[in-house]
């Protein structure tokens, strides 16, 4: 009977704690009040999608290996009148200086993806700047543009990260819709995860070089077309100014 009594008890107390995280961890304008408790309020989010009222995305290519498909992206998002962000690598940069030059000179966005693709995590805060000033250097070099977006290889990026983004003037920029095409998915079924989570202010990933991009691309950009959904760089998409950014990553432009 002593036992059930200490059951019921340690039961009573689980709950009990179950009960108090809840009610402390409600969600108010964007910002877990709860967060405060459990260490996390000071975190910080880099930009997955933009909150707006406008039927427009962003499409983003990440460029570090292979080339073979990236004219035919150009072609294919000219056709569509559309323009969208390359985010570079820096060897990527080195091996391929007349793509980069197509991309630029055909009124695509460049990014940058950093110098040598690190797990920017893993850095100290000088390391970081190194690697995002010499992705700068070399595209700058070649187009004589400064980029003003970051997209952290992986995705991995902590506080420390988005620090250096802002003492560099850069966004750092995720997504908030992933096609999977590295996966080597169809074109259907990466067109389909697009489709299927696409909404105003999103920001979709590619990469250039994937598998089924071409005919996936061309999907998506015929289901837009069709929704009479615009199709912008990440740049034109994003607020540069007078912005918050919730838990959620979500750019929510400030009065709103």
């Amino acid at each position: 009977m002593k036992v059930l009594v200490i059951k019921r008890t340690t039961l009573v107390i689980a709950i009990g704690v179950l009960l108090f995280i809840s009610a402390f961890t409600l969600n108010v304008g964007g910002i877990e009040v709860g967060a405060t408790f459990f260490n996390t309020a000071n975190k910080r989010h880099p930009i997955y999608a933009v909150e707006t009222t406008e039927n427009k995305v962003a499409i983003s290519f990440d460029a570090a290996w292979g080339a073979d498909k990236t004219s035919e992206i150009i072609s294919i998002c000219n056709q569509y009148n559309v323009k969208a962000t390359f985010f570079l690598v820096s060897f990527w940069v080195e091996k391929y200086p007349e793509m980069v030059r197509e991309i630029y000179n055909n009124g695509f966005e460049i990014g940058l993806h950093s110098n040598t693709h690190p797990d920017m995590t893993k850095l100290s805060k000088a390391e970081m700047v190194k690697e995002i000033e010499a992705n700068i250097k070399q595209i700058q070099d070649i187009t004589g543009v400064r980029p003003t977006i970051f997209r952290p290889p992986y995705g991995y990026y902590n506080n420390e990260l988005l620090d250096v983004c802002d003492s560099l003037g850069l966004k750092c920029v995720k997504w908030s819709v992933d096609s999977l095409d590295w996966k080597g998915l169809s074109a259907s079924e990466l067109s389909g995860r697009v489709i299927k989570g696409s909404q105003n202010g999103s920001i979709v990933l590619f990469h250039n070089n994937s598998d089924n991009i071409l005919d996936g691309l061309k999907m998506v950009l015929n289901y837009y077309a069709s929704k009479k959904t615009e199709v912008v760089p990440v740049g034109e998409l994003i607020y540069h100014d007078n912005y918050i950014i919730n838990n959620q990553g979500i750019q929510i432009k400030r009065g709103n």
